[in-house]
């Protein structure tokens, strides 16, 4: 493991970091109601050069943390969830510029969350966490800036979850960033993304051991994780990848097949990623984030053109869709582009073949990552030349 962090291709060891505020004036939240204290994991990778203008900040997909890039320490087996695209050389190259990754509210890996303690009775939040919106995770990422004194971001970049999250911050605060990358998005959840989030909740909310989300100091249910999560994870991946990973293989070859006991590879697989998932993620803040992900809708209301969501947007937009993604399909990201360009915003787009369906934007690609750096130089050389001018 030592010489993998120190290899000159990835960010070596990195500490996260909290950062408390709200604890007076509370965080106000879309639904009307408040939150606060709220603490914010986040890490950071490369230096802030002395204009402040390399800045980038990563945004998570559903089951994400702060912990993007790198190893929390030197018997990680695994370093962090994007480690593929950032680092030196790579896409968000660290030698260029400074990388901030923050885990969103509701979330259980060190942000303010349902597994936090309620400051007024000293026991977890549990269901008496408030709903939350993509556009308060946005909101709570915003005072981080603040803390971190950085007035205007190079990017906003995020795949899925965090691509709707790119999205909001152009809209919400549009003179903070200079560019947007939204990467296997949309601007909202279609029905049928919002059935399997609800199936997955059902699954949760059934396990005995959930006992209305007060399981804290108790048994887990880890049963309706673990089938959550199993649910899940078949919309992350398409129908040719899953066939020629698995087939119709079974895990023992030497079982009867006409047995419970046979079981086929790919059940098997799904039982693994179940069973993996909740050794590192709480159930009810699956509960409130893929909530979250239900709510999310850039307009105000469904007669709201998606014309009209852009009008005020500044940045430069890159858009990313995969070929085989079915949870969010290309047309989304189309439909975004479409109504940004007719609203006179600057938005590339790149449809990426691949058959490795919703997760792809995770996987290495050497089109995707030529496209986001060069998208990046080429912002970072217009913003150095604006400057110049000035």
């Amino acid at each position: 493991m030592t010489n993998r962090i120190n290899q000159a291709d990835n960010v070596g060891l990195v500490k996260t970091q909290f950062y408390t505020f709200a604890e007076n004036q509370k965080l106000k939240l879309v639904s009307g109601k408040e939150l606060g204290p709220v603490t914010i994991a986040y890490e950071t990778y490369g230096k802030l050069n002395s204009k402040k203008s390399n800045a980038i900040l990563i945004l998570h997909a559903l089951s994400g943390s702060a912990h993007a890039a790198g190893y929390n320490n030197p018997d990680d087996r695994h370093a962090g969830w994007w480690d593929t695209y950032i680092g030196p050389g790579k896409a968000f190259d660290t030698d260029k510029y400074f990388i901030i990754s923050s885990n969103v509210i509701g979330g259980c890996t060190g942000s303010t969350g349902p597994s936090s303690i309620d400051p007024q009775t000293q026991k977890p939040y549990s269901l008496s966490f408030p709903l939350i919106t993509v556009q308060d995770m946005v909101e709570a990422q915003r005072h981080l800036l603040d803390y971190l004194e950085i007035d205007k971001l190079l990017a906003v970049a995020g795949g899925s979850m965090g691509g709707m999250q790119a999205l909001s911050w152009s809209i919400q605060y549009p003179e903070r960033m200079n560019s947007v990358i939204a990467l296997a998005t949309s601007f909202l959840v279609s029905a049928q993304g919002i059935a399997f989030n609800e199936v997955g909740r059902q699954a949760i909310m059934t396990d005995p051991n959930w006992n209305k989300g007060n399981y804290y100091g108790n048994t887990n249910p880890s049963v309706g994780l673990s089938l959550a999560r199993m649910i899940g994870h078949i919309t992350y991946l398409s129908e040719t990848h899953m066939h020629e990973k698995f087939g119709r293989n079974y895990q023992e070859t030497n079982n009867d097949e006409f047995s419970f006991d046979a079981e086929y590879m790919v059940a098997s697989y799904l039982k693994y990623q179940g069973s993996k998932f909740v050794d590192r993620f709480d159930a009810n803040s699956y509960l409130y984030i893929t909530r979250a992900i239900d709510l999310f809708d850039l307009r105000k209301d469904q007669d709201e053109s998606l014309f009209s969501v852009f009008e005020n947007t500044q940045a430069n937009f890159f858009i990313a869709s995969f070929s085989s993604d079915w949870l969010y399909p290309s047309a989304m990201s189309k439909d975004i582009v479409k109504a940004l360009r007719a609203s006179g915003k600057n938005a590339t787009y790149i449809e990426i073949e691949s058959d490795k369906g919703h997760d792809s934007f995770l996987i290495e690609s050497k089109t995707l990552e030529a496209n986001i750096a060069n998208f990046l130089k080429s912002e970072f050389n217009r913003i150095d030349e604006t400057n110049s001018s000035n």
